[in-house]
């Protein structure tokens, strides 16, 4: 398979031309943007298999684009921002993004979640063929989730989600009832140690039951076990 392509996306060239090099040197090929109109320009003309966004842009921030980009695309996102609040990284990631890292950043890091990222979504293909001759799909009540085209079914209607939500979907259906702390479903689907992910989780359950739910807030698949974690319910 050939490399993956990256958008970098950065009003700053100056980063984009270090991400990029830096991007280059593990074999990556690597497309650059400088704002969020050049990245949908980018996204519309060429497969891109993950995106590196800044948020502060002129023309197009990058939440703006991330909320666009979403509207047709599951590609891994990760947000890189000079804003470091907390409440800026859920903000982030409430909008669709797989990933948040603060400016300023080590390379090795960036690296490291890219390979993370890239490594998820890029495997969610293989799987769904490998189940292709006896399971590809998994059924709780009214969801129906198509491992062969990454989407879930809410009763009948296709809904699109993120690589990292159908991950989340995927563990909890195969184990309806069974309740999954916020660092084991970190551990299992972001693949690296959980170090305060308590809100990450968080974000990306609410995400979901938005998507799964007829009243997110009364959830009738998606339910919080408090003080202990999430869990699918089991349906007769």
């Amino acid at each position: 398979m050939k490399q993956p392509r990256i958008l970098v996306v950065d009003d700053d060239r100056e980063i984009v031309g270090a991400i990029k090099k830096r991007l280059e040197l593990e074999g990556y090929e690597v497309v650059p943007a400088y704002n969020g109109l050049e990245a949908l320009d980018v996204l519309m003309e060429q497969e891109i298999h993950l995106l590196i966004i800044d948020i502060m842009m002129p023309g197009m921030d990058g939440l703006s684009a991330t909320m666009k980009i979403r509207e047709s695309k599951n590609i891994p996102i990760i947000i890189l921002s000079a804003k470091t609040e907390e409440s800026d990284k859920i903000l982030g990631l409430s909008m669709g993004a797989d990933d948040y890292i603060s400016k300023p950043f080590r390379p090795d890091e960036l690296v490291a979640r890219v390979k993370s990222q890239l490594r998820r979504y890029l495997q969610l293909g293989s799987k769904a063929a490998a189940s292709e001759q006896n399971k590809n799909q998994l059924t709780l009540g009214g969801l129906v989730l198509d491992l062969d085209g990454k989407c879930i079914y809410v009763d009948g209607e296709p809904v699109k989600v993120t690589a990292t939500e159908f991950k989340i979907l995927n563990l909890l259906m195969k184990h309806p009832g069974r309740v999954f702390s916020a660092e084991e479903i970190y551990e299992r689907v972001w693949e690296e140690a959980a170090y305060a992910t308590e809100n990450t989780v968080m974000v990306h359950i609410r995400r979901i039951r938005e998507k799964i739910e007829i009243d997110p807030k009364n959830p009738k698949y998606l339910k919080v076990v408090w003080g202990i974690g999430y869990k699918m319910e089991k349906m007769d």
